[in-house]
């Protein structure tokens, strides 16, 4: 059980950082958007990406430059779109009532959820490559192990990002911890949008 263990270690040290992913669920958590259902596609999209990662998939990916540069253009072009809105909110202002009358479907919630994670070359960095790559170093018999430990990490760390969120909302009933909130996502956002571009951004400078 030590692979699993390490898994566990491993998995939660990456995922915990917090990222486009985590702000995103954050947020959802404290506005109640169906905190359950964007933990578990969040949990779910991981443990793919991460079963993908300790097939052997991660060095493949890793190796293919045009993929990898795609990836980061679409992320980063989806991130800063992300961040501009929810900077918009934050120079707006809101409370809790008002951003809980304001409630997507749960198609809307998912699609969301869903580019969060697949358009962001961070999580594949974290998941696909990364876990992806420590597990290469195993025996086989401990390899799934491992990426057992690092699923329950995502699972562990997601709902309780999402539902303790929860406990946060009579602090944003407050219109200044609302813009701090959005604020704080827009950052997020665009911090994660300029590490993507960074590469191509200094061949200008």
């Amino acid at each position: 059980m030590l692979a699993f263990f390490q898994g566990i270690g491993v998995g939660g040290g990456l995922i915990i950082a917090i990222g486009a992913q985590n702000a995103f669920v954050l947020s959802q958590g404290v506005r109640r958007n169906f905190p359950l259902q964007t933990a578990l596609v969040c949990s779910l999209c991981d443990a793919s990406l991460i079963l993908i990662g300790i097939s052997g998939v991660g060095a493949l990916v890793a190796g293919n430059p045009l993929l990898c540069q795609l990836a980061s253009w679409l992320g980063a072009l989806f991130l800063l779109c992300y961040g501009a809105r929810s900077f918009r909110l934050a120079l707006k202002g809101s409370t809790l009532e008002a951003a809980a009358a304001i409630i997507p479907s749960r198609r809307k919630l998912l699609l969301a959820t869903l580019a969060l994670t697949f358009l962001n070359p961070h999580v594949y960095l974290d998941t696909v490559v990364l876990i992806g790559g420590i597990s290469g170093q195993l025996a086989q018999s401990e390899r799934y192990l491992f990426g057992a430990g690092a699923i329950t990490a995502s699972i562990l760390w997601f709902f309780s990002l999402s539902l303790g969120a929860g406990f946060l909302a009579p602090l944003f009933r407050k219109p200044a911890a609302w813009r701090c909130l959005d604020l704080f996502v827009a950052l997020t956002m665009w911090g994660i949008a300029l590490t993507l571009l960074w590469p191509e951004l200094q061949r200008f400078f």
